[in-house]
């Protein structure tokens, strides 16, 4: 079984090089996405000449990168790409067990989950970023059928073939909204993974209007249902569920 480890990177030189050098001695298949840094991320990416590099001469945005990410599993003929941020709260260490969770072959999607055990060396998420993974979770649970955690979690391992079927375009950090409307539509199997909660930098930025947790919450909510419009999955949010009401009613 082939398997890529990509990382998406922007301006992360406090933390690419002891990010790389631990996923290096477990895997020489790794691919970083470089999205427009503007630091010495280039510079230090250099120096790891056993790495696949793919860079944006602007800053695209976090989906972006993952969408290139897979693109790049895909014409590569890997047969599952796992992804993981490059800020310190995704444990390198934890590789090997989404690999040995993939090989089981029972599912496409092992998505990681912060919520699902209480770990050692877990760490309190601020309280805007739980309070909004917890409200689209739920939303995502209720509307889908989902039985989430932890909605938000970058790290994890994809079916390459299974997601090549998917058509993303959503190019921020509601990517996953998007990304779950189209794996429940293609029938996508999920399970979930335990991974340390790590909020190093708790004051870590979105950038933008979406530091703001409010104007945040609402942008992923309108992805969402911007998508299941386009999914023909529903057209009306069922009871208690978080929804903008839709022109004319349902």
């Amino acid at each position: 079984m082939r398997v890529l480890v990509a990382i998406p990177v922007y301006n992360e030189e406090r933390h690419v090089s002891r990010v790389l050098s631990q996923v290096l001695r477990l895997t020489d298949d790794v691919l970083v996405v470089d999205d427009g840094s503007t630091d010495a991320t280039p510079e230090i990416l250099g120096f790891f000449r056993r790495i696949a590099i793919v860079r944006h001469e602007h800053n695209l945005g976090y989906g972006r990168s993952l969408i290139d990410a897979f693109c790049h599993a895909e014409t590569r003929k890997y047969d599952w790409v796992l992804t993981m941020d490059c800020d310190d709260q995704h444990e390198p260490a934890r590789i090997p067990a989404f690999i040995e969770r993939a090989e089981q072959d029972d599912a496409d999607i092992v998505s990681g989950s912060r919520y699902l055990a209480d770990l050692p060396g877990n760490t309190a998420a601020p309280p805007d970023r739980r309070k909004i993974n917890g409200l689209i979770t739920k939303l995502l649970n209720d509307t889908l059928g989902l039985s989430l955690t932890d909605s938000f979690c970058g790290f994890k391992a994809h079916r390459v073939e299974a997601i090549a079927k998917m058509r993303l375009t959503e190019s921020d950090y509601a990517f996953p909204l998007q990304f779950w409307v189209q794996a429940v539509r293609l029938g996508l199997r999920v399970t979930e993974l335990p991974v340390q909660l790590i909020y190093n930098d708790p004051g870590r930025a979105f950038g933008g209007q979406l530091d703001d947790p409010g104007v945040r919450l609402r942008h992923y909510v309108q992805v969402f249902w911007a998508e299941m419009a386009r999914s023909a999955l529903s057209s009306c949010a069922p009871p208690g569920v978080i929804a903008p009401v839709p022109a004319g009613g349902c």
